[in-house]
């Protein structure tokens, strides 16, 4: 938007400063004239100049207000530019941290988000602001960060079935004897895993947009759907599933709190052990939230690799080369809709093995019955 400049804040604050000490000064001298003229007894005021006075009340006021009249201008003069002078010093200084403040913010706008205020004194309402100013920066610097790195993975890995496909079908065209549906069938693998990376990269960004529609949700119901629906996976793998909990309601996009349970039950179920592995799932309510619980067995994970796992496209080093790798994405788009409907995604290595994946939501109160 174009305005038209006008008067600085500084210089605002400087006839503000002067034209209330100019009105103090105003309503003093009033004052002062006020109380002469009531209190002061007539020959008081009588002032000596070697010749006699008639006698008489408007002589003796007019003498006064001659006398009175100048000192008063020449007062309300020096409180003029005493408050101009003064008033220009004591705003700057009153502004000065602002100014610092709009300098960070120009640098801001530049893409230096690495710049911090860090106003020094103690807490005001201008060092609040320098210091929310200063968390908004570090959190968009590290939200940045984090955007680039997940632009800079997702071409990598956009970019692995592509350069298959091409490298499939370069072999195809210089060997004619070679089995085209082995041909199809790896071409078609290989396409099926860039739609899949495809639609969890869309999933990721509209969650992360927040571009849903919040509804009542019952946390267990999506448990209960999600496990039945990923029961013949279970089985194929040897993984026993064990259900339970309260009913756990929320506000929230039903849609994307099922892909949240179902890729947290897949994750947990694919990440297993070999055989004879078991997942629980289970609902909590609190007064203040909900909570959804998902572990299960299987190798030991160490802390430090655990805190890696929602990131974009971090996998356990033992689990890349499986078949059902997935495209990296699972945990950290579960982090996302976590994220978006205001709550909360932990894992913890779990002694035996495995880990335990808590996300802790909102509550809201179950509608009563009629």
């Amino acid at each position: 938007m174009t305005r038209r400049r006008g008067l600085s804040v500084r210089a605002k604050l400087t006839l503000s400063y002067a034209g209330f000490l100019m009105l103090a000064g105003v309503l003093l001298l009033a004052a002062v004239w006020v109380f002469l003229l009531r209190y002061v007894p007539d020959r008081a005021l009588i002032v000596s100049t070697g010749t006699d006075l008639t006698d008489g009340v408007f002589p003796v006021r007019s003498n006064l207000l001659h006398v009175f009249a100048p000192r008063a201008f020449a007062v309300l003069a020096f409180l003029l530019v005493f408050g101009l002078v003064g008033g220009w010093v004591l705003a700057g200084r009153m502004l000065a941290p602002l100014t610092r403040i709009t300098e960070a913010t120009r640098l801001a706008t530049d893409g230096s988000l690495s710049h911090r205020i860090r106003l020094p004194g103690r807490k005001d309402e201008f060092r609040e602001l320098a210091d929310a100013f200063d968390t908004m920066l570090a959190r968009l610097e590290a939200h940045f960060a984090e955007q680039r790195r997940f632009a800079a993975n997702a071409s990598h890995e956009l970019r692995t079935p592509l350069a298959v496909s091409k490298a499939l079908l370069d072999v195809a065209r210089t060997d004619p004897d070679r089995d085209v549906d082995e041909l199809i069938d790896r071409l078609r693998t290989v396409n099926t895993r860039a739609i899949d990376l495809t639609e969890a990269l869309l999933l990721v960004s509209r969650a992360e947009q927040r571009s849903f529609t919040r509804e009542p949700v019952d946390l267990s119901l999506l448990a209960e759907e999600a496990t039945e629906t990923l029961l013949p996976l279970a089985e194929k793998h040897g993984v026993t599933i064990e259900t339970g909990g309260d009913i756990t309601p929320t506000t929230g996009s039903q849609t994307l709190l099922l892909q949240l349970t179902m890729n947290l039950v897949h994750n947990a179920i694919v990440h297993n052990l070999p055989d004879g592995g078991t997942v629980w799932v289970s609902t909590a309510a609190h007064p203040e939230a909900v909570v959804l619980t998902v572990e299960n067995t299987g190798e030991r994970i160490s802390p430090q690799l655990a805190s890696t796992l929602t990131e974009p496209f971090q996998r356990g080093s033992e689990r890349r080369h499986t078949d059902h790798a997935g495209v990296g994405l699972g945990l950290a788009i579960a982090r996302t809709i976590t994220q978006a409907h205001d709550g909360t995604l932990t894992l913890t290595p779990r002694a035996e093995g495995g880990i335990r994946i808590t996300v802790e939501l909102p509550a809201t109160s179950p509608p009563a019955a009629g």
